[in-house]
């Protein structure tokens, strides 16, 4: 990321965020994020910290009760998820991210939806990332294994350009070789353009791919960085990271 990327207006910005599942239990407690152009922004942290249900309630999939969401400085808290996707904003949820009983290229048609004109050629760049899917156009997404689905999965939600892109636990359930494909993929997208928030559970393979990152725990902020620097960080590996990541 160039410095003038670091002076321009965050893609996203969410302020003291407070969201939950349950009338008065709040999963997250006063969180906030920023992710700037250009960037890669990784959100790590123990079970049940919050992270999911951060990228839910920035998404519009999640009532935000209190805190703001802005979108290149524009307000868009609780605005529905397909006003968002209009908006520039990509979203790969952890389950259930690809229609099983349609054919890649269904799946692919269904992520331009708002603008099918636009299929031939937005197919054309997103199988230039991921080559897999142009040899099976024709195959059922629920035939392809766990990492097959994912690189669809992310190939559908960039099928609208996005300048943002959502992503919730990528490599959750993957093999790692399978993890290693999705983290190089994140780094190809982002060199294409596209900003990435990324929750994940590889907590030391998602820092090592980004530019900053925030651990969550308990609803709330408790640290930040540059990857490298959380990366390091004694507090960072004792808690979150685990004592191998010091010999790694």
């Amino acid at each position: 990321m160039s410095a003038d990327e670091q002076e321009q207006e965050p893609v996203l910005a969410a302020d003291d965020i407070v969201a939950g599942y349950v009338p008065g239990v709040d999963v997250l407690r006063g969180c906030s994020i920023e992710v700037r152009p250009g960037e890669v922004v990784g959100v790590i942290g123990p079970n049940g910290a919050g992270k999911s249900t951060l990228v839910k309630a920035v998404f519009g999939l999640l009532r935000v009760r209190g805190g703001t969401v802005h979108l290149r400085g524009e307000e868009v808290t609780n605005r529905p998820a397909h006003e968002l996707v209009r908006r520039g904003v990509g979203y790969v949820p952890q389950l259930q991210n690809v229609f099983p009983a349609l054919t890649v290229e269904e799946n692919l048609r269904m992520g331009v939806y708002l603008r099918p004109k636009a299929y031939a050629r937005r197919a054309t760049a997103v199988e230039e990332l991921f080559p897999l899917l142009a040899d099976r156009r024709g195959q059922k997404a629920g035939a392809m294994s766990g990492g097959e689905r994912q690189m669809l999965a992310m190939a559908r939600a960039l099928m609208m350009e996005p300048q943002l892109l959502l992503l919730d636990e990528p490599s959750a359930g993957l093999s790692p070789l399978h993890q290693d494909h999705v983290f190089d993929r994140c780094r190809m997208i982002n060199s294409a353009g596209v900003a990435v928030l990324m929750v994940e559970q590889n907590a030391r393979r998602c820092l090592q791919i980004c530019d900053r990152g925030y651990v969550l725990d308990q609803g709330r902020n408790a640290h930040t960085g540059t990857g490298t620097a959380l990366l390091h960080d004694e507090k960072v590996i004792e808690l979150y990271l685990g004592t191998l990541a010091r010999v790694r």
